[in-house]
């Protein structure tokens, strides 16, 4: 419960959110927006704010619950009378939870060619990593009557799934494996036998002639226990229907902030590309696989300097697999699979001779002792990086471990270390200060700044970094009008909340 303008208390809008602890936030829409308020449940992830922001059909200070309640409401008060609490209980606890929400046009009452819904689905896997087969069938069978019921007009819908590559990273399993795929096509095709079913329920016998069912795929073999046999039971329901009220009822849809909302890491049936996020720490599907395996940081550092991949990085190879796996129960495909993050690899991993050259530069940065260690290809290219903090805490070089390999494991694919560069130079977090050690360097913001301007100076060409005069403390990076173009860096924004290590 949170207070309003005038310091009472506001009840929520539905019993749905009762218990939840709700605050008030500051978000924008996107990255360039001014910041505006909005009531967020206290562990929803911060992208969710702008989402709900950018969702919103006026502006204004808006909360979740609220803005849930907006197109809700409608909905509920259309349905069958015996039903419409329910429906309405329903769709409240699945934006509550994050385990699905409809598409932007139903959030703001406005027409758009497809109505949708996202299902969040590492959401609907319980501590024991079991799929709530019931749970979801239910769930997806609510969204189609809702978004029957807020656009009757509307032949084609696109329920769809998000976040995959977090859900098989929570079960150890490759994005890339034939595993991977059996799992995606058996939730798939759960998906579209309860849209079947519901799109079913909808239509209006002797009136409309209505669209005939087909059978959906069931796997040979899947992963999760029980899912196969919850399709087996949903599939034979949905064939006995014989037809449906929709034309298609499957898709996925360009993302957009109904996947901030859900906190969604990777979009539709993405791959993960790269084991870093958008800030430049480990990726949430990246952590959730190292727990899955039960391997620290440090057990991944080994393997990827002994030339392995212990995060299971996907190749076009494995996204076009997937692609085609998952197309016989998703009516709407985007053209190509969208990456999780602005970075991308390509299609092989170039692996470094087992006896390599590099070297070792030790520095301090505002006190802190740091070594950086090298590995280059025979044609002297960098290849991999290490990143020691001797004196610092054991989670502190734990992460910086895991960081630089994650990096190497980037450059390994391909990723030009100028795209490394270009986004971790210059960033600002403590330790920062006096550089000792490198004479060509006697400042930095971060310890990321000087890691990757002291790279940039010795495997880029770009000493002119490293010569940047940053000696005003407390001012952040302002390089010289007279070197930006050659620089190619605009200033960065302060990162100190969020910095990696």
């Amino acid at each position: 419960m949170i207070k309003d303008r005038s310091g009472k208390r506001r009840p929520p809008q539905h019993s749905a959110w009762r218990g939840i602890r709700l605050q008030r936030v500051m978000a924008g829409a996107d990255p360039d927006a001014a910041p505006e308020p909005a009531i967020v449940p206290a562990s929803w992830p911060a992208q969710a704010a702008a989402g709900l922001v950018a969702l919103r059909a006026a502006p204004g200070l808006i909360g979740a619950d609220e803005a849930a309640a907006a197109w809700i409401a409608p909905i509920v008060a259309v349905a069958d009378p015996g039903r419409g609490a329910d429906l309405g209980a329903m769709l409240h606890g699945l934006v509550a939870s994050g385990r699905a929400a409809p598409s932007p046009g139903i959030w703001r009452g406005q027409a758009e060619p497809v109505p949708g819904f996202v299902f969040n689905l590492p959401r609907f896997l319980d501590e024991g990593d079991r799929f709530d087969a019931a749970g979801f069938g239910a769930a997806v069978e609510a969204a189609v009557t809702a978004l029957a019921l807020a656009r009757p007009a509307a032949q084609r819908l696109a329920l769809g799934m998000a976040d995959l590559a977090l859900l098989l990273a929570r079960l150890d399993i490759d994005y890339a494996s034939a595993a991977a795929r059996d799992i995606a096509v058996t939730i798939g095709a759960l998906l579209a036998a309860h849209a079947d079913i519901a799109s079913a329920g909808l239509l209006a016998r002797g009136i409309a002639p209505g669209v005939p069912i087909a059978p959906v795929p069931v796997p040979a073999r899947c992963a999760l226990p029980g899912l196969r046999d919850a399709l087996r039971g949903a599939r034979e329901r949905a064939l006995a229907c014989g037809v449906r009220q929709h034309r298609s009822l499957t898709g996925l849809l360009p993302p957009g902030p109904v996947e901030m909302l859900l906190g969604v890491e990777t979009v539709g049936i993405a791959a993960p590309l790269s084991a870093l996020d958008s800030e430049g720490g480990l990726a949430r599907w990246a952590r959730a696989r190292l727990a899955a395996s039960g391997r620290s940081a440090e057990a991944a550092l080994a393997a990827t300097i002994a030339g392995h991949d212990p995060f299971g990085v996907t190749d076009a190879a494995g996204i076009a697999a997937m692609r085609e796996a998952i197309a016989p129960v998703c009516a709407i495909l985007p053209e190509t699979a969208s990456p999780p993050a602005p970075r991308a690899a390509s299609a092989g991993r170039g692996k470094l001779p087992a006896r390599r050259g590099g070297y070792t530069q030790k520095v301090s940065v505002g006190g802190h002792r740091l070594f950086l260690r090298t590995g280059e290809y025979p044609d002297g290219r960098l290849g991999e990086i290490m990143i020691s903090l001797p004196r610092d805490s054991a989670t502190l070089r734990g992460m910086a471990e895991a960081f630089a390999g994650a990096v190497s494991i980037g450059l390994q694919h391909g990723v030009p270390l100028d795209e490394f560069v270009d986004e971790f130079a210059f960033t600002r977090f403590a330790p920062a200060g006096a550089v000792e050690g490198d004479a060509a360097m006697s400042q930095a913001t971060s310890l990321l700044d000087y890691v990757f301007r002291h790279l940039a100076a010795t495997y880029s060409q770009r000493p002119d970094l490293a010569a940047l005069d940053l000696a005003e403390e407390g001012a952040g990076p302002r390089p010289p009008r007279c070197c930006r173009s050659t620089c190619r860096r605009p200033a960065r924004r302060d990162r100190s909340a969020s910095a990696p290590f």
